[in-house]
């Protein structure tokens, strides 16, 4: 059986029964304005972030070179890198010399396959070249952190500019580097070169920026008898007092990266004041034995001096020598380079005649900025001791295409002098990017 509930549906009932919802409503009312009033500093003044959407049109940067003609661009700095730069700039006395290497999981800035300028002798990976691990590491200063190569902010520095590297083989091997550096933004179109391939000059033609590398080994006028595989029918002729013709081109140029050193250990006739002085190295030629030390003087002091009684001005960083890691043997008896990893400090020391070539750098260098100059703005370039620590970062064996292709245990002439591209050279465009930062 239901039980009917009685309901109080009448006027009065009614009346009571709005006052209550009245109540009720005013009290929600109260609580919900006293909530609000209690968390309002917290909430009201948050602001709301949002993430933009992706560019529909912004592509992934190829691996490969780019189109001949891309457009210039100057939207080119990263705010990352701005900061780095803009810090390292105030720390005045950072040296950027001084450090160590350290691991670096993202790998060099290019390969062998994106960078077709890389000579035969340098394309380690190409050749064969069973280790990848050197190339996994970057140089970081001790006091400041160095940024990474960035080749858009470069080409921007660069516009309507021109710089020439001025030397010997490290230089081209340098020059090498930064041209596969910078291909990723814009492609270099060579204009010229020289009748063996060892001067060049390069074009980027959306900057108007011109890059050269010209070839004197021993910054002075030289008669060399040598052919390209380092075979000598004769005594080098040295000319210590005329310096070779880079001087006639250095009005054109706005930078300068100069250096040398190695070839002043072969063996050489000196000439002075049209008349034959010395030599170095050169028994049953009766002549006075003067050291490729006094030669390498000698001829610092006349670089030198051309720069700072130049009226013309330009930035000139002057690269110290590169040490080799020649292991028990020269490139000509049986040397060699297997090692897989860098030196921390400590582990290796310069051998004599590299201390007295680096000894003889820095004292030319110090007279030559002691007396100052209007125009051009010496620098310092030390790569030396960096370099020291990189023994891993050599051709060795694969300066040649597969060298133990048909013979494991072939005897192969190694190059433990110049570097592998990609590897340790690269830090030296970072380098040299900073260095110009701050000029």
């Amino acid at each position: 059986m239901l039980k009917r509930v009685s309901s109080d549906s009448g006027p009065l009932s009614l009346q009571k029964h709005n006052h209550l919802c009245v109540k009720l409503g005013v009290s929600i009312f109260l609580v919900g304005l006293a909530v609000r009033l209690l968390f309002w500093d917290s909430f009201s003044f948050s602001p709301v972030v949002e993430t933009p959407p992706p560019l529909e049109d912004q592509k992934a940067e190829s691996p490969v070179f780019s189109s001949p003609d891309l457009p210039a661009s100057d939207s080119d700095d990263f705010p990352e890198n701005n900061q780095n730069q803009t810090q390292i700039s105030k720390n005045e006395k950072c040296d950027l010399f001084v450090g160590d290497w350290v691991p670096d999981v993202s790998g060099p800035e290019y390969t062998n396959e994106s960078c077709r300028v890389i000579e035969p002798h340098q394309n380690c990976m190409k050749n064969g070249r069973p280790d990848s691990g050197y190339l996994y590491w970057r140089w970081s200063p001790q006091d400041c952190e160095l940024p990474r190569f960035n080749p858009h902010k470069f080409l921007k520095l660069m516009r309507n500019k021109s710089m020439s590297f001025i030397g010997d083989s490290i230089s081209r091997n340098q020059v090498q580097s930064l041209l596969c550096i910078l291909s990723k933004v814009e492609p270099a179109v060579e204009i010229y070169h020289d009748k063996e391939y060892r001067s060049k000059i390069w074009k980027f033609r959306s900057h108007n920026f011109t890059l050269s590398v010209i070839w004197t080994p021993f910054l002075v006028k030289a008669a060399i008898f040598e052919d390209m595989n380092g075979v000598t029918s004769s005594e080098i002729q040295l000319y210590l007092d005329t310096l070779d013709k880079w001087t006639s081109q250095y009005k054109n140029f706005d930078y300068v990266v100069i250096g040398g050193g190695k070839w002043f250990l072969k063996t050489a006739i000196y000439h002075e004041n049209s008349t034959v002085t010395g030599c170095h190295y050169c028994p049953g030629k009766n002549l006075t034995e003067l050291g490729f030390d006094y030669a390498y003087r000698k001829v610092l002091q006349q670089v030198f001096n051309f720069f700072t009684n130049s009226n013309h001005k330009a930035t000139v960083l002057f690269r110290t020598t590169t040490p080799d890691h020649f292991e028990n043997g020269e490139w000509f008896s049986g040397g060699y380079c297997n090692r897989t990893v860098p030196f921390k400090e400590g582990q290796i020391h310069m051998i004599d005649v590299d201390s007295i070539m680096r000894g003889i750098e820095l004292e030319e260098f110090e007279k030559a900025t002691s007396l100052g100059s209007q125009r051009v703005n010496l620098k310092l370039l030390d790569t030396t001791l960096l370099s020291l620590l990189r023994p891993d970062g050599h051709p060795g064996p694969y300066r040649k295409f597969q060298p133990f292709a048909e013979d494991k245990n072939a005897k192969v002439q190694n190059d433990c002098l110049h570097w592998c591209l990609p590897g340790p050279i690269d830090s030296w465009n970072d380098i040299i990017m900073q260095m110009i930062l701050t000029a």
